[in-house]
Order: structure tokens, then sequence, then C-alpha cells
């Protein structure tokens, strides 16, 4: 197995033959049954790599408030194969004990493929101390990253992610990124609406983003913004809207 030793690692490189790293990336299986978490709980503290990542993967679907700690510790292990399993064990077994040393991991961990996995575990936890991290990531990651850092700062619902989410929209070179960009805005402004009204300049450097990703080239980042501007129902992009539809030959005489 290769592994690149830098933070601007190619999550290409790591070849990890048979087996994905990210629970998020399995493909669908037949129901098992679950794993016993008296067991998995053993082998959290195996001195065998394999055994260690097989117990942090299994709490990715068990949830036991036990495990906790030792998951935690894990966050430093030696190998990346159960660092990622573990982050994504902590997103399913959310503690505010383990939101720091995700933050701390994720600041100097070389590996992608773990800091994607503690970037989707820090929005599923909705942490407010997670926001700069989470801004950070989508500035300056790799694009496996970026991608979860998007989706993640929708998902920890606070209003000062709204501006970074517009220079991503605007700015990022990756289609995908600029897509979770744009659900992630439509999002956050549905939901942060009574913080802000329609004068506001956040709220307009929104819409204007959305709108103007309206023309993007790629075909899925035009259908976020649509999404997110249908979502919004704001007069001035709903406009735009009928107006490229009327254009396009959708309007219904």
């Amino acid at each position: 197995m290769t592994i690149a030793m830098t933070r601007n690692d190619d999550l290409t490189i790591l070849d990890i033959e048979a087996s994905p790293l990210s629970p998020l990336d399995l493909p669908p299986e037949e129901e098992m049954p679950l794993p016993d978490p008296d067991e998995m709980l053993a082998l959290l503290n195996s001195d065998v790599i394999l055994e260690r990542m097989q117990a942090a993967r299994a709490f990715c679907e068990l949830e036991d408030e036990r495990a906790i700690p030792r998951l935690i510790e894990l966050l430093q292990d030696e190998c990346p194969l159960v660092r990622v399993s573990v982050a994504y064990a902590l997103g399913r077994n959310k503690s505010e004990k383990a939101i720091a040393p995700l933050i701390e991991q994720l600041n100097q961990d070389w590996n992608g493929y773990v800091r994607k996995g503690i970037v989707w575990a820090l929005g599923t936890c909705r942490a407010a101390i997670g926001l700069k991290p989470l801004i950070s990531a989508l500035k300056y990651d790799i694009t496996a990253v970026r991608l979860w850092a998007a989706s993640a700062l929708g998902q920890l619902g606070d209003i000062e992610a709204i501006e970074p989410l517009v220079e991503a929209l605007t700015q990022d070179a990756v289609s995908a990124v600029r897509g979770n960009c744009a659900w992630s805005l439509g999002k956050l402004i549905v939901q942060k609406r009574s913080e802000f009204d329609a004068q506001d300049e956040i709220y307009h450097d929104a819409v204007d983003a959305l709108i103007y990703a309206l023309d993007d080239d790629d075909l899925s980042v035009q259908t976020d913004a649509r999404n997110a501007l249908r979502k919004l129902g704001d007069p001035r992009g709903l406009k735009v809207l009928d107006r490229i539809e009327m254009d396009q030959g959708y309007c219904e005489f």
C-alpha cells in the first residue's frame, strides 16, 4: 500500500485495494446482523491493527457511549485506516468530548481520507466550535475534503458559514464542491431566515451567487442552484428562474 506523506496528498495515491476507507463510499449490501458491542469494545484495545480497524468500523453502525473514550484515543492511532474509521465512528457516536480532539486531528493529520472523515463527523455533530476548522478546510484542503466541508457547513447551521460558501460557489475549480456549496446555501438561508431580512448584504450576496451559478458550466451545479433558489422563494431569484424556463421552452401556456 502506497501512502503520500503530505497534506496535499491526492486521494488516488492511497491504494486501498478491495476495501474503501470511507463508510460513505461503501456500496449497498444485504442487511447483516449488527456486531456484538461487547466484542467490538474489546477489539478496540487489540494490538492487531486489522482488529482495531474492524472494531472502529463496527461503531460506525453501533451507538454505544462506552466506546467514545477509546475512540477518541484512537484518533491518534499509527494506522490511517484505523483513524479514518474512528472519525466516522465518532460522527455516529456523538459526544461533546470528541469535538476538540477531532478538530486537533483535522489540523495535523497528513492523510486526506482521515481529514475527510473528520470533516464529515464535525458536520454531523453540529458543534459550533467546528465552524472555523470547516471554513478553513473548505478554503485550503484537497478536493474530497472541500467537498464534505461544504456539506458540513450546511449541516452546522451557522450564519457565518454563508460568506465562505458564497466565495467557494463562485471560485472553487471543482464542480462537485460548487454544487455542495449551492445546496448548503439554500439550506442555511432557509434555516436562518429569521436572523436577517431581505435587505441584508449577506442575503443579497448569497442570492447573487446562486443566480450566477445558474450559468455554471456544470449542469449539476445549475440544478443545485436552481433547487436552492426555489427553496428560498426569493422574488428576484424566482424571476430569473421563470425567465430561464421560458427561454428553454418550459413555460406552460
